[in-house]
């Protein structure tokens, strides 16, 4: 019988020195697929500036709004805000004015039944006052002045005048009889107008007109009642009240009397009939939103549910060859050039059958199974370890050539523990 050559050497030589190529190929290594922390953090970077810009966002909005919606209702006699009309009812005061401020009808009819003289100044942005209110509000002094008067105001207190848009005259003069008007001669253009009715010219007198029969202020005479319609909130509120004659029109109009009731209608102007039911406290919007959103979720149930059914179990029509199957995932990894996932296929397989083949339990870790093969063929383990798993192939012809390698190393295992082989000097037969 010929002596065999040792299959160690043989595989070390038919390597041509892996220790060299080992530093060849960790030269051209492929980058790793396992994603670094720099690329992780690249990834959620985008994530990170959009929080970030979220909250500054946030916190600005709060800080511009919360800026205008502090300190109480606007136009309120207490509220320091921009929005408020604190300035106006502290200067009303140190002329000499009592400024009563009235939450409620009640209170506003015990203030101004308390002076046989007096000015009531009125705004409802709320709307809780109904028709008979309004009437009654209109009747307690001798001159009422409602700022910013809604629809509803409007059809109550004097149907002739309507809504007439924001003013587009560059400037906006008085050019009326009425004395606080033209004591201020100017005051913000640019704002709400109301417009007269053809037929009211007569009653009705309209000052800083905008064009078109609009007319910030307009005011009535009827009687020894004055009621005054002013559009624009900024004659009143504390951040525009010094703009152009504001305060004039505004100390003239509410200072006329000594008493001057300031009355913003609240909730407790609101008629109770009983606890209001949940339809009366659920905003309109939110019937229509819960129907969509159940029609929402009723299509997405249906348009998931038919793709997602219940796992139906068949029998194959055909029984594919596992030559076509081995072919086919080959053409997939080719395509996306998957070099190192074609590779560890092949380790899988390799590492698989070297174990059997050493008799190695199936529960056997690479490093035992590498070990137990250096030992048998006779190689360094790092050799070994580096084909059946460091190795990353940078090309095709990398990859034929490191599959080549792990057929040697099976020959060559195969080799060592055959019955004749030196490495097996106590080889027996099979009985």
């Amino acid at each position: 019988m010929s002596r065999r050559s040792d299959p160690g050497a043989e595989l070390i030589a038919h390597s041509d020195s892996p220790l060299g190529d080992q530093s060849a190929v960790a030269d051209d290594v492929a980058p790793s697929a396992t994603p670094t922390v720099r690329a992780a953090s690249r990834k959620a970077a985008y994530w990170v500036v959009a929080a970030v810009g979220t909250l500054l966002v946030g916190v600005l909005m709060i800080l511009i709004v919360g800026g205008s919606s502090t300190g109480g209702p606007p136009l309120a006699s207490d509220n320091p805000a921009q929005a408020g009309g604190k300035a106006l009812a502290e200067v009303l005061r140190q002329r000499g004015v009592s400024v009563v401020a009235a939450d409620s009808l009640a209170e506003a009819r015990d203030a101004a039944a308390s002076a046989p003289e007096a000015t009531l100044f009125f705004y409802d942005p709320t709307g809780y006052l109904g028709d008979d209110q309004l009437i009654e509000m209109a009747g307690l002094a001798e001159h009422t002045v409602v700022a910013d008067p809604d629809f509803s105001t409007l059809q109550t207190l004097a149907p002739d005048v309507g809504f007439g848009g924001v003013g587009a005259a560059a400037e906006a003069d008085a050019s009326c009889a009425v004395p606080a008007a033209r004591k201020a001669g100017q005051i913000t253009p640019g704002t709400n107008t109301l417009s007269l009715a053809g037929d009211a010219s007569g009653s009705l007198t309209g000052c800083f007109p905008s064009g078109g029969d609009t007319y910030a202020l307009v005011q009535r005479q009827s009687g020894s009642t004055t009621l005054t319609l002013v559009a624009p909130t900024e004659v009143f509120s504390n951040d525009t009240i010094a703009d152009f004659g504001n305060a004039a029109l505004a100390l003239n109009l509410l200072g006329e009397h000594e008493t001057l009731v300031w009355y913003i209608p609240t909730l407790a102007d609101v008629a109770v009939d009983g606890p209001p039911s949940l339809a009366e406290l659920t905003p309109g919007w939110v019937t229509p939103v819960l129907s969509l959103a159940a029609v929402v979720a009723l299509a997405a149930a249906v348009w998931r549910g038919r793709r997602f059914g219940a796992i139906v179990v068949e029998n194959l029509p055909v029984v594919v060859k596992a030559s076509e199957t081995m072919e086919g995932r080959a053409r997939l990894y080719a395509r996306n050039s998957a070099r190192l996932r074609a590779l560890d296929a092949l380790r899988i397989g390799t590492i698989d059958r070297l174990a059997h083949r050493l008799g190695l339990s199936r529960t056997a870790s690479v490093d035992e199974v590498a070990g137990s093969v250096a030992t048998t063929i006779g190689a360094k383990l790092h050799e070994v370890r580096f084909w059946l798993v460091d190795a990353v192939p940078s090309g095709d012809a990398e990859l034929i050539r490191l599959s080549d390698h792990l057929l040697g190393l099976e020959h060559a295992v195969e080799r060592a523990t055959s019955f004749d082989s030196p490495h097996n000097a106590h080889g027996r037969t099979d009985t």
